[in-house]
């Protein structure tokens, strides 16, 4: 049987760290802010492993996705490379 834990939440309107010590990536949603890019989650910070990685248009529309399973790993923290203007809430635990 599975423990249920804690899920917390961060947002993020800049590139950052937007948690630190072990844990488990569990969702996010994302605004382009009207600015196409790439949105980069790493662990160990700006240079770390990429963890996940995907691509949003110019639509202000939100996009958003929980993760199967326990979600992705994150080992020392959670950094988020964002484009301009483009802003991240993560739900992690």
């Amino acid at each position: 049987m599975a423990m249920q834990t804690d899920v917390l939440s961060a947002h993020v309107d800049a590139t950052g760290t937007m948690v630190t010590g072990r844990n488990r990536l569990k969702g996010y949603q994302c605004v382009s802010g009207g600015t196409a890019g790439e949105i980069v989650f790493r662990d160990d910070g700006a240079t770390g492993t990429v963890r996940l990685r995907f691509n949003i248009g110019t639509g202000t529309q939100p996009i958003g996705l929980l993760l199967p399973g326990e979600g992705i790993l994150f080992y020392t923290d959670i950094h988020v490379t964002l484009p301009a203007s483009a802003k991240a809430t993560i739900f992690y635990g």
